[in-house]
C-alpha cells in the first residue's frame, strides 16, 4: 500500500479556506516530519504562561499518537485542543464536569446527526474531534471532498459558539506576588 502522505493533496489552500471560520486564531503549518502524523494547520491562541488553545485542520497521515481515534489514514481531521495536557487551563476548559469543551460536545453531538459525528477525549490533545477516512474516496476527489468536510466541520464549530468562546477564554493569570514594594 502506498504511503498515506503521498495520497493527500497539498495543504496550502486549507489556511485560506478555514481562516474566515477561525478568526482571531493565528495559523501555523503543522507538517509531517519523518515520523509525524499530521499535515495541515494549527489555528492557535496563546496565553501568557505558555498555554495554547485552538484548532487543527488538515490530514491525519499516520496512526502514531492518534490511536484513540481508531483511524484509517489518510483521514480528514479537525479537532479543538487545549495544551499543555493536564495544565490548569486544560483542566478548566476540557476536564472539568461543566467545562467549555464538554458542554460544547454535548450540544454539537445533539446538533449533528450525520456521520462522522464528533467525539470527545478529555485525556488527549485532540479534545473535540471529527475525522473521516479518505480511503473510499477516488484520489482525484480528495481535495474537493476534503474542502467540503472542512467547511462543514468548521461551520458546526462556529454555530456551536466554540470558536468565539475558546478565543475569549481568559488565559490564567499569574498570581500577584505579596512582597512589599
Amino acid at each position: 500500500m502506498p504511503s498515506a502522505t503521498a495520497n493527500v493533496p497539498p495543504i496550502g489552500w486549507i489556511r485560506l479556506l478555514v481562516a474566515p471560520y477561525l478568526r482571531g486564531f493565528r495559523a501555523r503549518v503543522q507538517s509531517a516530519k519523518a515520523d509525524g502524523s499530521l499535515r495541515g494547520y494549527c489555528f492557535e491562541a496563546r496565553g501568557t504562561r505558555g498555554e495554547r488553545r485552538g484548532f487543527f485542520v488538515g490530514y491525519l497521515i499516520a496512526e502514531a499518537e492518534f490511536e484513540c481515534l481508531k483511524p484509517q489514514p489518510p483521514e480528514c481531521l479537525v479537532f479543538a485542543y487545549v495544551a499543555p495536557l493536564g495544565g490548569a487551563l486544560h483542566r478548566r476548559l476540557v476536564r472539568a464536569p461543566e467545562s467549555l469543551l464538554r458542554k460544547t460536545f454535548a450540544y454539537i453531538r445533539w446538533l449533528t446527526h450525520r456521520l462522522p459525528r464528533f467525539a470527545f477525549f478529555e485525556e488527549q490533545l485532540p479534545a473535540l474531534v471529527r475525522h473521516r477516512s479518505m480511503r473510499d474516496w477516488p484520489a482525484e476527489k480528495y481535495e474537493h471532498l476534503s474542502r467540503n468536510f472542512f467547511i462543514e466541520t468548521c461551520a458546526w464549530l462556529v454555530r456551536s459558539g466554540l470558536v468565539r468562546r475558546l478565543k475569549e477564554a481568559a488565559p490564567l493569570r499569574k498570581k500577584p506576588s505579596r512582597r512589599p514594594r
